[in-house]
């Protein structure tokens, strides 16, 4: 038998009202944003949302100035650098350049800007950073070779009910579930 204590009787200190993960935009009203944002896109610029092709092309406009030699010869960069028009002046950047920027003014205004690096306890900063690089390079080559990212792929493809986009799509999603199994203790 143990004896309770004075200190023991006091009541817990009172949780604040709204956790800090409730200050997220409901997942149903998002996805319905987006889907008012992808339709107006394509009302106003005839395209549809994506990524991958921005950063292709800022990546080539500054491969352009140090290796122009290479970038001419490769009939796929020659096409966003070549003729007098700078790849960087194209919707796509734009697209890119503002979901940047208005994911950052966002993140400000809920207060959730901050300096981190998100990792498991038993994972050191350099293995985190590296499999970052690892991944990342793996999702943008994937990303080129099927030919848009999955907001590319998933939100305008999808949308249009192209094939090739559901397919990508699976795709993902296995590749998701069947990395998940190797790699959860990078994060438990």
């Amino acid at each position: 038998m143990t004896m309770q204590t004075e200190s023991d009787l006091q009541p817990a200190p009172a949780q604040p009202a709204v956790a800090k993960a409730e200050r997220y935009l409901n997942p149903y009203a998002a996805g319905a944003w987006l889907g008012l944002l992808l339709f107006l896109t394509v009302l106003a610029t005839g395209h549809g949302l994506g990524a991958s092709g921005g950063l292709a092309r800022v990546l080539v406009a500054v491969e352009d100035i140090f290796a122009a030699g290479r970038v001419d010869a490769n009939p796929s960069l020659a096409e966003m650098a070549g003729g007098p028009q700078n790849p960087l002046n194209n919707w796509v950047v734009f697209n890119v350049l503002g979901a940047l920027l208005g994911g950052f003014v966002s993140g400000l205004l809920a207060g959730r800007v901050k300096l981190e690096l998100p990792r498991g306890p038993h994972t050191s900063p350099a293995l985190r950073s590296t499999m970052a690089v690892i991944g990342g390079t793996l999702v943008g080559f994937g990303a080129r070779m099927a030919r848009g990212c999955t907001s590319g792929q998933a939100l305008s493809g999808g949308a249009v009910l192209a094939v090739g986009s559901w397919a990508f799509m699976f795709a993902v999603f296995a590749g998701g579930y069947l990395l998940a199994y190797p790699v959860r203790r990078l994060w438990n």
